[in-house]
């Protein structure tokens, strides 16, 4: 069995449409699913990637309206690394983020900010496989985001020996605090750095777990090899777009395997992702409820509300 590099990245918000126009509209990417928390139905879970959703794309929020601003500490995620073509890009990053009132800075090979929770994000000009573009027209294709390129998560001990990551999990050792999972299209990169002295706090501007890929027909192998080896691992959870597992390695962040299929077109025309609210099955009865309670959205493409 082998990971086949990252699914998505999971952030916590108090504002789902502040985040919307962010990163669907900011930074081009397309917002590919519009539904719910399946244990919290009434907060959004939005999901964002290139024009298809493809793993190793995908950042998805969940939404606690009014969630007060959280701090990432030991055993959590501060950064996301999203890849871009060419050094060039970064100039064009830099201009476009100036004009939309974002302030970046260069940091080595990089081009540093935060989006408006908070979270830290990073452009880094890098190949790590397919490239998985969503579609702006602001956005020239030669520029567009590529998809995930790594995230860097803090830890007490960021140096020592991690056995989870590389003999039972397969990342290749990459340095001190550095490893990388390699699937046979894309790669990813999961760094980690010393933690401050400051407790972490989750709220919005924090991440809530990442998820690493899966074929489908590994994923119950997956769950009894954690098993095997100790993890307090979850049964098999159906997402409707995919399968999960979740545990939590030894220092503290919270891992999800999901499964690559079956993908964000199960349920709606792949042209028109994210247009209407999707409810997993098991809330689809909750619906009118549902649609009286989560605030109205405005869909970047169409400038329509998205129909609940």
């Amino acid at each position: 069995m082998k990971l086949e590099g990252l699914h998505h990245v999971t952030m916590i918000t108090g504002d789902a449409q502040r985040i919307v126009d962010f990163y669907a509209d900011v930074l081009g990417l397309r917002l590919v699913k519009t539904t719910v928390n399946f244990d919290q139905p009434e907060a959004y879970h939005l999901y964002f990637g290139d024009e298809a959703g493809s793993p190793g794309s995908i950042l998805t929020w969940f939404e606690f309206a009014g969630a007060r601003p959280g701090r990432p500490g030991a055993g959590m995620v501060h950064r996301l690394v999203l890849a871009v073509p060419t050094a060039e890009s970064l100039d064009f990053w830099a201009g476009r983020l100036a004009t939309r009132g974002v302030d970046a800075r260069r940091d080595g090979d990089g081009l540093r900010f935060a989006d408006p929770d908070g979270l830290e994000l990073e452009l880094l000009p890098h190949d790590i496989g397919a490239a998985l573009r969503a579609e702006h027209p602001d956005v020239p294709q030669e520029h567009a985001i590529t998809g995930i390129q790594g995230a860097r998560a803090y830890a007490r001990d960021p140096h020592a020996d991690d056995p989870v990551l590389t003999r039972l999990l397969g990342f290749d050792a990459d340095g001190p605090g550095r490893f990388v999972a390699r699937g046979e299209e894309r790669h990813v990169h999961w760094t980690l750095d010393p933690a401050p002295a400051e407790r972490g706090v989750p709220g919005a501007g924090t991440v809530h777990h990442i998820a690493w890929a899966s074929r489908d027909e590994d994923h119950e192998g997956w769950r009894q090899r954690l098993a095997a080896a100790g993890a307090h691992v979850t049964p098999v959870i159906d997402r409707d777009y995919f399968d999960a597992i979740y545990f939590r390695e030894p220092r503290g962040v919270l891992f999800e395997i999901a499964t690559l299929g079956p993908g964000f077109a199960t349920d709606e025309d792949a042209a028109h992702l994210g247009e209407e609210l999707r409810l997993p099955t098991q809330h689809e009865p909750l619906r009118a409820q549902l649609g009286r309670l989560l605030t109205p959205l405005t869909h970047p493409r169409t400038h329509e509300r998205i129909r609940a």
